[in-house]
């Protein structure tokens, strides 16, 4: 089983970055990158993602030892980062759990990935659907009163 260092570094010599590089492009330091690839330090979820991002894999992947495949989870981060987008960092962890839980359904099975994103489309869209119908009911309402 491979450790967050061990895929950070190999997904970067894989993408014949430096550490320095690596660190610019998302934004920290070749000493961070460093404690990245050799004392097992985690970066915080914004720079995870961004460190994903940079090295082609999937947040799943460099968060979980018992994940061999970087591409694991890959189709499931564009509508997780629309729901960040649209609702914040709460929402898009929910959409993370939704999707992966969802997931398991295809487990075995022969499902093609355009199957897959038009299930993953319609668990999104329920999923907004919900939080804007949660909004309108539940924010609070302006009275305009001082």
């Amino acid at each position: 089983m491979k450790t967050f260092s061990d895929k950070v570094r190999e997904a970067r010599l894989l993408c014949k970055l430096t550490q320095e590089e690596l660190g610019e492009l998302i934004g920290v330091s070749t000493r961070a990158v460093l404690a990245y690839e050799t004392q097992g330090v985690r970066p915080r979820l914004n720079v995870k993602t961004k460190l994903a991002e940079a090295l082609r894999v999937s947040v799943d992947y460099l968060d979980r030892d018992d994940i061999d495949d970087p591409t694991y989870g890959l189709e499931k981060v564009d509508y997780i980062e629309e729901t960040r987008e649209r609702f914040g960092q709460r929402a898009a962890r929910e959409m993370d759990f939704l999707l992966d839980r969802n997931a398991a359904l295809f487990a075995g099975g022969s499902l093609n990935q355009e199957a897959k994103d038009a299930f993953f489309e319609a668990v999104t869209k329920a999923y907004w659907a919900a939080k804007e119908e949660s909004r309108k009911t539940y924010s609070r309402k302006k009275t305009g009163k001082i």
